[in-house]
């Protein structure tokens, strides 16, 4: 069995607003580095082990994929490849490093071929749990919401974290139910994440990475691009049906009557307006999937978030209006590197010798019930249509339970509308 990791006392003591800074193992034996990656669709993961001042640390490192060799260059620079990680014999040749992500497939020869190094492939979701788990488990303030500005440390007991629902967010999205340790089901996700609204940002505004992207939102105003409430009905009518005035109805949505060219916007406003609408998007895409799972605990990571404090605000404030406040948006201290810190931690895991990806998938796969079918015999009725979601899609888009009580509603209304065009047409 290889070198295990001491997580005991595991602190982090720089401010927590300083993006990923490391995370202090007082209890960890001084020794040779260890390295694991996550090589996603955007970016390289990287966590390490380091010596201060005479303590263990773990460190974090991030490169753009297209940066392959810089993220080579910099493993040579930090002394990472020193018996790190397993070997199979003596030889460099025959040493492996722990990975995780798609880019570990893709790019395993460059790392054989560059680093003299082979990879220990691991299973994605399992790693992202695992790094989640480490976090919750393990490192106290690690945690925390954010709501309009203000940050608040949360604490959580290990014996009342399961379950949760985890939203990671990266290139695409992927939404877990976490009931345990290595116990979880992937319920769903999307292909519309970070790498979506990237790929959008950088037509549409020209800039180069997502960093100045997000640089970019912070100084535009959504608003020039975004239909709100108040556009549609009027000041008046949004006080008398009770609706706030500054109410989203429809990202972009002004841009359909506008007579202005894309050159004409600002790329701020253009890059605010893309990030809140995929922001809202998937905030209101885990409420659903939390209500259907009758979860209130969501903990959000992965790279799209970035410590980035709007983002933050936009998808606690979207969770707590769809729930009418009874769930609350949670964050992670070093939510891009969920992945590398899971695959991080099984050096010397017991369970994770000989372990392929395949048998890791077998090990959840019992955690992943199939869908279930609960149409009622009545609903198999064709002649009883209720009840029905209708999804009315227009600028926005609503959906609505229809049973025969609303239905009967609807078609009352709908009479006396046309009575009342009847008469009109009368006089």
């Amino acid at each position: 069995m290889g070198r295990q990791i001491d997580l005991s006392g595991a602190e982090i003591r720089a401010d927590p607003g300083d993006g990923s800074p490391p995370i202090f193992l007082p209890r960890q034996p001084a020794a040779s580095p260890l390295l694991a990656l996550d090589i996603g669709g955007t970016l390289i993961k990287l966590v390490y082990t380091a010596s201060c001042g005479g303590e263990e640390e773990l460190r974090f490192a991030k490169f753009e994929r297209r940066r392959l060799d810089d993220c080579f260059d910099f493993v040579r620079a930090q002394g990472l490849l020193g018996c790190n990680g397993t070997t199979t014999g003596s030889s460099k040749e025959n040493m492996t490093l722990k990975a995780t992500g798609g880019g570990s497939y893709k790019f395993g020869d460059d790392f054989r071929q560059k680093l003299g190094v082979s990879l220990d492939k691991l299973d994605e979701m399992d790693s992202v749990v695992s790094g989640a788990n480490f976090l919750l488990q393990n490192v106290p303030g690690a945690a925390f919401t954010h709501m309009s500005g203000k940050r608040n440390s949360i604490d959580i007991s290990p014996d009342n974290l399961f379950p949760y629902l985890l939203v990671n967010i990266g290139s695409g999205v992927s939404i877990l139910k976490v009931t345990g340790n290595r116990k979880f089901e992937r319920v769903t996700g999307t292909h519309i994440g970070g790498g979506t609204m990237f790929g959008l940002a950088k037509l549409l505004t020209g800039c180069k990475s997502y960093d100045e992207f997000l640089q970019l939102s912070q100084k535009g105003d959504n608003f020039v691009l975004d239909l709100v409430v108040k556009d549609i009905c009027g000041e008046l009518a949004c006080q008398k049906q009770g609706l706030s005035t500054s109410t989203l109805a429809s990202s972009f949505g002004k841009v359909i009557t506008s007579m202005k060219k894309l050159a004409d916007y600002k790329p701020e406003d253009l890059a605010s307006a893309l990030l809140s609408a995929f922001t809202y998007n998937i905030a209101q895409i885990s409420f659903l999937v939390a209500s259907l799972l009758g979860l209130r605990r969501v903990f959000f990571g992965g790279s799209y978030i970035r410590g980035h404090k709007s983002t933050m605000d936009n998808i606690s404030y979207a969770l707590d209006f769809w729930s009418e406040s009874q769930m609350q948006a949670s964050f992670l201290q070093h939510e891009g590197y969920l992945g590398a810190l899971g695959a991080l931690m099984s050096y010397g895991d017991p369970r994770d010798e000989n372990l392929n990806l395949e048998e890791s998938q077998e090990e959840n796969s019992h955690e992943a019930a199939g869908p279930t079918d609960v149409t009622s015999a009545d609903e198999h009725n064709d002649s009883n249509i209720f009840p029905y979601l209708l999804v009315n899609i227009g600028s926005g888009v609503s959906m609505i339970e229809v049973s025969q009580h609303t239905a009967f509603i609807l078609f009352i209304i709908c009479a006396l509308a046309l009575l009342s065009a009847k008469n009109n047409l009368v006089r």
